[in-house]
């Protein structure tokens, strides 16, 4: 039974859901759109490639939320809370999670399902060669625009472990679980839960330090220090 939901009907509901979301939030979506191009110069839109189903590239769609060329200001990784390069309106949207409607859109196209693991950079945490054959396995479902890991730590979560959450929903995907997860996901975002990143992101196995800097084996680096020109880009995340 689950293998005939995850095959079929999951995405049968995650059209059906998505075209109700869009019929009846379309005017939600026409305003946020306006003011976000009213509050700062730049597109409405910020598109970003992320890997989806089988490793798969696809371009994300977000409501900006930053201002032009943030990737070029700043700490360039993530936002902090008081990151002066999110825009007013940005801090709304995304305290809301209204920044993440747009992906209605790459649902109907078929990049992403409602629930599901959240897309991960092209080159963050790591490219996707760099993937064990275990970590890989959290490619095998679509990535959805809310998962297990969000409800369990969302951006506080660090990326190994994050994975690892992202593997146990797809071993235990099911109707119930789903359903579970997407009331989690809207207390989540009505208590505005674990919506700062926090810390390091990326934390480097022991054996690792000796190349990063003559660290203690459990400290943690940004991923900044470890990517620094690729994790100029990932200010979106």
């Amino acid at each position: 039974m689950r293998k005939i939901y995850n095959r079929f009907f999951k995405r049968v509901i995650d059209l059906f859901l998505s075209i109700l979301a869009l019929l009846l939030l379309w005017p939600l979506l026409l305003i946020v759109a306006i003011i976000v191009k009213c509050d700062s110069k730049g597109p409405v839109l910020f598109k970003q490639e992320r890997l989806g189903r089988d490793g798969r590239v696809f371009r994300i769609l977000k409501f900006r939320s930053m201002v032009v060329d943030a990737e070029h200001t700043g700490s360039g990784v993530y936002s902090e809370k008081g990151d002066v390069r999110v825009t007013r309106i940005g801090r709304f949207i995304r305290a809301t999670s209204l920044d993440e409607l747009p992906q209605i859109f790459n649902i109907l196209r078929g990049d992403m399902a409602l629930i599901g693991p959240r897309p991960p950079l092209t080159y963050h945490p790591w490219p996707i060669g760099e993937y064990t054959d275990e970590q890989r396995r959290m490619f095998d479902v679509r990535p959805g625009i809310t998962g297990w890991a969000q409800v369990h730590g969302r951006k506080g979560v660090e990326w190994h472990k994050r994975i690892e959450l992202n593997v146990w929903y797809v071993d235990h995907v099911s109707f119930f679980l789903d359903v579970k997860i997407f009331f989690m996901t809207i207390f989540k975002v009505l208590r505005n839960s674990d919506n700062v990143n926090s810390g390091a992101t990326v934390e480097i196995p022991a054996q690792e330090t000796k190349e990063v800097e003559p660290a203690t084996a459990s400290e943690t680096v940004p991923a900044a220090e470890l990517e620094p020109v690729a994790a100029a880009k990932s200010i979106e995340e």
